[in-house]
């Protein structure tokens, strides 16, 4: 449905993403030479986490080196491995120093074309989805488990209703956990409830979106859909086997 204010053309918002790149010091300059042709190809590029390896200032800093000054927004969310040695603020400083956007439980407007994308990011987290997933229940440790995951997904919810929809000619949500179980085919099949969480899915068909976009499922598959019909990318590097994915979205343009 056509937001009021703004009309439908065949403006399209080119969107690049990769996650789960993995960079390290003996990887510096590898990924450079195609994100420089970004600006031939693609309005934004989206990073959807695991972007280090262990989570260290150093590897941050060569990643921040692939993507300065591009020539095009860059927007990230970390994942687990961004995490792991509990410097992520580090991490994320050392990205918005390079001038990446890093979003987690929060939104950004990327004008494009005369119009705006809305992008709305959160790490997410695991639990598994509907039917076979871990429940608010029994231990403190496994309550703090699923809070974990819910308060990320309603992170993202808030982030995507938060952008109107008058201003927003696209809206993207770009997290690292997967949102559906359908792009994990390829994953064996009991470790799909720590690749993701159904109420990911929830989160952004309640809010709504036209694009979701995920990393971290390095076996899975590129295609997938919510229950309510947003389209879902896993554009984790070792599914997509290329740089970077591009896609392309209608864009409404103010009137």
């Amino acid at each position: 449905m056509t937001p009021q204010g703004a009309v439908q053309d065949e403006a399209v918002v080119r969107v690049a993403a990769v996650g789960d790149i993995h960079l390290g010091p003996d990887s510096r300059g590898l990924l450079r030479p195609s994100f420089a042709t970004l600006p031939l190809c693609a309005d934004v590029l989206l990073l959807a986490g695991d972007l280090t390896r262990h989570g260290t200032v150093p590897e941050a800093e060569v990643v921040a080196d692939e993507v300065r000054d591009l020539g095009v927004p860059v927007v990230a969310v970390l994942g687990n491995h961004d995490y792991h040695s509990e410097q992520e603020a580090d991490v994320a400083r050392v990205l918005a120093d390079a001038g990446v956007t890093v979003l987690e439980g929060a939104s950004v407007l990327v004008p494009v074309g005369g119009g705006k994308v809305g992008i709305a990011g959160a790490k997410g987290f695991c639990g598994g989805f509907a039917g076979r997933s871990a429940g608010e229940f029994g231990e403190r440790e496994m309550k703090d488990f699923v809070r974990t995951a819910r308060r990320g997904a309603e992170a993202l919810k808030r982030a995507l209703a938060g952008m109107p929809s008058d201003s927003c000619g696209a809206r993207i949500a770009l997290t690292h956990f997967a949102p559906v179980p359908d792009t994990l085919a390829g994953e064996p099949v009991e470790i799909y409830p720590f690749l993701g969480s159904y109420l990911l899915a929830e989160a952004i068909d309640e809010a709504g979106a036209d694009l979701a976009v995920h990393g971290h499922a390095h076996l899975g598959t590129e295609h997938g859909m919510t229950a309510g019909g947003v389209r879902v990318r896993n554009v984790a590097q070792p599914v997509i086997r290329r740089a970077f994915a591009l896609y392309h979205l209608p864009l409404l343009r103010p009137e």
